[in-house]
């Protein structure tokens, strides 16, 4: 080793001290004096601890030792705020490589710091001239603050690597530790970039292959699923992933989502929820039922998917929703004119009258009400939602169930006691239906001043006073009188189709007829369900029902 005499260093030696901190051991040994208020103030090198907390000027020692034994523990800290270290044990290299410069001081153990030429501004270095590498042993002493003093070198203090330091400033025993970090980085970036892109081509695999295998139709299935299949991708992308934006509202079968087709049809997406009461035998009967019908009043369906418990049906979209979205707000009401619910009354009647006795089956919807009415853009009416429809053949007039199932206030009495269906229990759903849109009101609600009648009762006591005009949503009230004359006859109507008895109860050809005019009107008998017993949740109960024989009975308002 070679040592370098005092003489031979830096020309900042041999100038007239400016401060006190170009006195010499101002601080102390491994400590950096710095001009704060015309006064130095005495730090700790990076890796030190003062020796006597009380005089900073004592120096400084370090907070742990170097390992010599395990040189992959010594670091370096870069510092380039430090006036060069004295030059009194140092040894010095004109030829050695920065990397060459660390590894020399790291393998000796007296080495404490080493310098390289390389300085940030790219001038000739305080170093020795012609000198490239420094090596300093034992205490640092006599550094300081640069500023002010001349040019700025790069100095490395050797540190444990245990010492708390950023870390973008220490340099390891193989050069620049954080060119090695960004190395690093940078390899595991490109292998989790990899191992993303090979795990996105596993599952683009697998979820073809579950689209291959799940959105098709099985051998087990009936043969008369007349309806086109649709892949789950497709349907996937046409809803944005059924994303909560595309999403139409919510029943209980489950939710309803708007989608477009790649070429610019948009649909609408029902999914049937796990929770919805419906099952798999409800979902193929909606498909098989409204694939065979085909009237202009009769929402339109395009197809259907089941992917693993997935099970979707593809409908066309109706832009202005259901009409109890209209009918029951007050602010949305007033859109809807009388001939407006004039012709969503008559479309309604029109579609049940394909239903009962136009279509190749006769179908019992069992669900009419005023959520399962669509409205189009034009506001024409259109029946939805099948999956509780029967089907009669031949000369069948009525079948009877074990499972009472529907939305209470709209179900026939003999249907939601005795489980006994018929076209007339849908005739007495679309009188309900025509008291909701001539009013406006739900029929459950109470509305008498000693809140015993519902909208049955209300309609009935207002005939029977022979002031039917005080159920006439108030909206409607300026329409000419023309206009409130097909209005009474609803309601007269209406009071037909809600009588107690099904006998009683016109069937839907006939009402046709009265819509238009051209029949009478009969005087109706007394209604079902006039006050509020029946308009409780509790008394639709099975176990309040009478019931018939052993004849199990349960009513759900699943949808």
């Amino acid at each position: 080793m070679r040592w370098v005499e005092e003489q031979q260093v830096w020309e900042s030696y041999y100038r007239i001290p400016g401060d006190k901190c170009d006195i010499y051991g101002t601080c102390g040994a491994n400590s950096k004096c710095t001009i704060m208020d015309d006064k130095p103030i005495c730090q700790c090198l990076q890796g030190f601890e003062p020796k006597n907390q009380n005089n900073l000027s004592q120096g400084c020692r370090r907070n742990s030792f170097v390992s010599c034994n395990d040189k992959e523990k010594d670091v370096f800290y870069l510092t380039t705020e430090l006036k060069v270290p004295e030059t009194k044990y140092t040894w010095a290299s004109k030829s050695m490589k920065l990397d060459e410069c660390n590894a020399k001081c790291l393998s000796n153990c007296s080495c404490s710091a080493y310098g390289y030429n390389s300085n940030l501004d790219g001038s000739i270095s305080d170093l020795a001239i012609g000198t490239e590498c420094v090596l300093w042993f034992g205490d640092l002493f006599d550094t300081r603050n640069p500023k002010g003093y001349g040019r700025k070198q790069n100095v490395y203090l050797r540190i444990p690597f245990s010492t708390t330091a950023p870390k973008e400033t220490l340099v390891g025993s193989n050069g620049n530790y954080s060119k090695v970090k960004k190395a690093v980085i940078i390899i595991v970036v490109i292998l989790f970039i990899g191992l993303v892109l090979i795990g996105y081509y596993i599952y683009r695999r697998r979820y073809i292959n579950a689209t291959n295998n799940y959105c098709a139709r099985n051998e087990s299935e009936d043969d008369d699923m007349e309806l086109p299949l649709f892949n789950i991708y497709t349907i996937s992308t046409a809803t944005n992933n059924f994303s909560e934006a595309n999403k139409l509202g919510e029943g209980g079968f489950g939710p309803v989502y708007k989608g477009t087709l790649e070429g610019g049809r948009e649909i609408a997406v029902k999914s049937l929820s796990m929770n919805s009461g419906q099952g798999v035998n409800e979902f193929k009967n909606e498909i098989k039922l409204i694939a065979k019908l085909q009237h202009r009043n009769l929402v339109k369906i395009f197809g259907y998917c089941t992917h693993r418990e997935m099970k979707l049906l593809i409908y066309e979209y109706m832009s202005n929703k259901s009409l109890d979205y209209f009918i029951f707000d007050e602010s949305r009401s007033i859109l809807l004119d009388w001939p407006k619910r004039f012709q969503i009354v008559c479309g309604i009647a029109k579609g049940l009258l394909y239903l009962h006795h136009d279509s190749r089956l006769r179908i019992i919807h069992r669900d009419l009400k005023a959520s399962n009415i669509l409205l189009d853009e034009d506001m024409n009416p259109k029946i939805a939602d099948f999956g509780l429809a029967k089907t009669f053949g031949g000369d069948q007039i009525e079948g009877n169930t074990h499972k009472v199932v529907g939305t209470y206030g709209y179900m026939a009495p003999e249907y939601a006691s005795d489980g006994i269906f018929s076209i007339k229990s849908d005739v007495f759903s679309f009188g309900i239906l025509i008291l909701e849109i001539v009013s406006g009101r739900k029929c459950r609600s109470l509305y008498d001043e000693n809140s015993t009648l519902n909208l049955v009762g209300y309609a009935w006591n207002s005939m029977k006073e022979g002031n039917e005009f005080k159920l006439i949503e108030k909206c409607l009230l300026k329409s000419p009188n023309d206009n409130m004359e097909e209005a009474l006859r609803c309601i007269h109507i209406g009071l037909l189709c809600v009588q107690q008895m099904p006998v009683d109860r016109p069937n839907m050809s006939s009402v046709v007829l009265m819509l238009s005019g051209e029949r009478l009107l009969p005087q109706p008998k007394p209604p079902a369900y006039c006050n509020s017993t029946y308009s409780s949740d509790a008394d639709y109960s099975s176990s309040n029902r009478p019931q018939s024989g052993n004849l199990s009975i349960t009513a759900l308002e699943g949808r």
